[in-house]
């Protein structure tokens, strides 16, 4: 069986770091790996397949930045050859990025089935580009590997009911296989005069949030008011925005601490040992339960519903006083169920894959 992997960002590379090692475990799958370079920066791409020991790919097409249409249209052109080159038997995709969206579509183009990990997530926001994205792919596939059971209902809502497993998410694989040595590893803390549980992470990267200059200046107010040293590491978009808008001076309190984007060891390293967190990270808000730090989202709405539900994750928009009122009530919850499987996801998808073909 040979199954073609398309991969752009860097969720996406931990994520198929624990299926390509499944895969390995085992004789009967050829994996290729094709890398569209959407993420090019060194701290979001490449680092990545080194940290998490991932076999350099295959294909490497640098499709870089862009606006939406001319990146996809790009990664379609591209993986459209590639895919009737390599004739998979099975083409996977993860997430919601315009990567998934466009190895979907050039797969379907051609008749051959696709694999979506992560489906059935829903924001209900369809202004942003990741919710076109999750959910053409998500009509489009033939597999559908859900992390949790709100997105198998979301999916039956929409009459998608069948070739539709309760997975896991494998993004809990990663968190559990590498949280410990990302700890040891990592020197981060101490390189930034750390001390555990006495700072914030705060990301920001969503365009309902970085493009627009009201919504971001109200969002890094509550930053500069609050009373704890907080870790900025700046997305180069949101970094050009803030320049744009001339936003600077709200990050240049002494407390604000901006890095550059930092590989994955260190963000987990940041994240496990933060008091809390602030982001319009999808990701991220996931991650901040699976280690158990409670999550301010940016935002007014989230596809990890289940989070907020246990009182982990807390919805605050992007008004300042709205931000800072739920820093300042801010409560461990005493339960945290296990909501995103036992971190085995990656073998459930290999056995699924194996008996599907």
């Amino acid at each position: 069986m040979k199954i073609l992997t398309v991969v752009g960002a860097r969720p996406q590379f931990i994520k198929a770091s624990m299926l390509s090692k499944a895969i390995k475990a085992q004789s009967k799958i050829e994996e290729i790996m094709v890398h569209t370079g959407q993420h090019y920066d060194h701290n979001m791409s490449t680092i990545f397949f080194d940290q998490l020991k991932l076999t350099k790919p295959d294909y490497y097409l640098g499709i870089g930045s862009g606006s939406h249409g001319e990146q996809t249209a790009k990664m379609l052109f591209e993986l459209e050859k590639i895919m009737l080159s390599v004739q998979p038997d099975i083409v996977i995709v993860y997430g919601d990025t315009n990567s998934t969206l466009a190895g979907s579509i050039a797969a379907s183009k051609i008749h051959i089935p696709i694999a979506h990990v992560e489906a059935g997530l829903r924001s209900f926001n369809k202004k942003m580009p990741e919710e076109i994205n999750r959910i053409i792919t998500d009509h489009l596939s033939h597999l559908l590997f859900c992390p949790s059971k709100t997105a198998i209902h979301n999916l039956k809502q929409e009459g998608i009911d069948k070739e539709v497993y309760l997975t896991g998410d494998i993004m809990y694989d990663a968190v559990i296989h590498f949280k410990d040595p990302a700890i040891q590893q990592s020197t981060i803390l101490n390189d930034l005069s750390l001390t555990a549980g006495n700072y914030f992470i705060a990301t920001v990267h969503r365009a309902e949030n970085s493009d627009e200059p009201e919504r971001l200046k109200q969002i890094l107010t509550a930053f500069q008011r609050l009373d704890k040293t907080i870790i900025l590491p700046l997305h180069p978009r949101t970094k050009n925005k803030i320049q744009h808008f001339k936003l600077d001076h709200f990050i240049t309190s002494s407390h604000i601490k901006t890095i550059d984007p930092v590989n994955y060891f260190d963000m987990l390293a940041l994240v496990s040992q933060a008091k809390a967190i602030l982001t319009d990270s999808g990701g991220l808000q996931k991650e901040a339960y699976m280690l158990r730090i409670p999550c301010i989202t940016l935002r007014e709405e989230t596809e990890w519903i289940e989070t907020v539900q246990t009182g982990w994750n807390h919805l605050a928009g992007y008004k300042t006083n709205q931000i800072l009122d739920k820093v300042n009530h801010l409560k461990l919850p005493q339960y945290s169920p296990s909501i995103f499987g036992d971190g085995r996801t990656a073998h459930v998808i290999h056995n699924i894959l194996l008996h599907s073909f």
